[in-house]
């Protein structure tokens, strides 16, 4: 059997160049008894298709969540949010996740904090994967099911500690050149407008009364997108605007406080 296996993962590396994904793969395979599908499912991951909707499911922050086409897959550049909501001084008692997506973050920040949670998503096929995820980590999240920026969504809406958002927030010069693995994944989840800043906008002053005073905001944001996201947030009544790099070294998440009344 050990041969058959070593043999197996020889097979997919025929295919797959990184020993990461092939190994992946093979897990998925010798776990499933996949061996007859191992051609097609090589040479399917060979044409772009995500590793992550082929297996079905990927690890975040510690935790398994499902997924599958129509919902945006989980990445570690989004932990570095979850980190940042964490770490941040103030009773997490109420948190919104708005377009929560495969529900990534509001299920993390309500095991993690214990805290009321909301997630907020409209896509059919995302609310799918949602309500799938919820259950598998066995996690009590409050599930809005609308548009983000409708009223009727947001009145749903409690007055939350933190706002949390990976919105979309790609440039529409971003979506013409993306990478073969994310032309897979919904486009709606991804196009934040001809600057990519259209959530920003939008998000921050629809939702900024939602915030108690004194509580935050937090974006996942796109390479370069810091300062005009700063701004967004400063004309709207925020302050203490703080970044936070990823892995990469990248600035991949800012984040505000309400400002108190005077």
């Amino acid at each position: 059997m050990v041969i058959e296996n070593r043999e197996l993962l020889k097979e997919i590396k025929k295919h797959i160049s990184s020993d990461f994904e092939a190994k992946e793969l093979y897990k998925f395979i010798e776990e499933n008894n996949l061996y007859e599908k191992t051609e097609e499912l090589c040479l399917k991951r060979k044409s772009g298709y995500p590793l992550q909707y082929l297996i079905g499911e990927w690890d975040f922050f510690g935790r398994t969540f499902k997924v599958g086409e129509g919902v945006l897959i989980p990445r570690a550049d989004t932990e570095t949010a979850i980190e940042v909501a964490l770490s941040l001084p103030i009773e997490k008692k109420v948190i919104t996740d708005l377009c929560s997506g495969s529900g990534c973050i509001a299920i993390t920040m309500r095991e993690e904090t214990g805290a009321d949670v909301y997630a907020v998503e409209k896509s059919e096929d995302a609310i799918k994967y949602l309500k799938e995820n919820i259950k598998l980590n066995n996690s009590e999240i409050n599930l809005i099911d609308g548009d983000v920026l409708s009223d009727e969504t947001k009145n749903k809406v409690p007055l939350s500690d933190i706002i949390i958002s990976n919105p979309p927030y790609l440039t529409k010069e971003d979506m013409e050149v993306l990478q073969k693995e994310v032309t897979f994944e919904p486009s709606m989840a991804l196009s934040g407008g001809d600057d990519g800043l259209y959530f920003y906008r939008e998000i921050t002053s629809f939702y900024k009364d939602k915030i108690i005073e004194n509580g935050f905001i937090v974006y996942e944001i796109g390479m370069g997108q810091e300062e005009d996201v700063k701004e967004i947030l400063l004309s709207n009544g925020f302050c203490d605007v703080k970044y936070q790099k990823d892995l990469g070294n990248i600035i991949r998440v800012v984040y505000a406080r309400k400002k108190q009344e005077d």
